[in-house]
């Protein structure tokens, strides 16, 4: 593994980049503090900005360390604000396997940047941390997720009943991932 922590990448319509202190006031308005957006995640949405910015102090006293990996995702029209984020979530080295999370603005949602910014992201770990497997999951109530996964190559890989948790409480989860050797 090549760990080099948090670089920025761009796409055609991208940049995705390190968080900033700056940075709290577009995370706060353009989705952590929106119920919808949450819904199928494991943090409560944000109830005012002091969170935003408190979470955004979080990862950015982390960016030091190699293995720190979480994105602010920026549409290149919109000048610098981000409009979501992706990280990685979970890694297991001794396997070479990282599992991504990411989330983004309703407002952003069904134009196919996530499926850009996702594939920007495992291109990163494939070839330049060389990760082997990288994996996600999503509630199956929530299919746009996963139909995001396809469409990076990500393989169904099954459902596990009453496996996981999110703000509507005990849910199963779909897994999907994709092998170095699938590309």
């Amino acid at each position: 593994m090549n760990h080099c922590g948090t670089q920025e990448l761009e796409t055609k319509r991208l940049i995705l980049r390190q968080f900033t202190d700056k940075d709290a006031h577009a995370m706060f308005e353009n989705w952590a503090n929106d119920e919808e957006v949450t819904k199928f995640l494991m943090w409560q949405p944000h109830a005012d900005i002091e969170v935003s910015k408190s979470v955004i102090r979080d990862w950015t006293a982390r960016y030091s360390d190699e293995k720190f990996y979480q994105w602010a995702i920026v549409l290149k029209e919109n000048g610098d604000e981000p409009i979501g984020g992706i990280s990685v979530v979970h890694m297991n080295e001794e396997v070479a396997m990282a599992h991504i999370g990411y989330c983004l603005g309703k407002k952003w949602w069904r134009k196919g940047i996530m499926s850009e910014a996702l594939q920007a992201v495992m291109d990163f770990l494939f070839d330049v941390v060389e990760f082997n497997r990288i994996e996600s999951r999503h509630d199956p109530n929530n299919p746009n997720s996963g139909k995001v996964m396809q469409k990076c190559g990500m393989k169904y890989e099954g459902t596990l009943r009453s496996s996981d948790w999110n703000n509507r409480g005990i849910c199963d989860a779909c897994y999907y991932a994709l092998l170095k050797s699938d590309r």
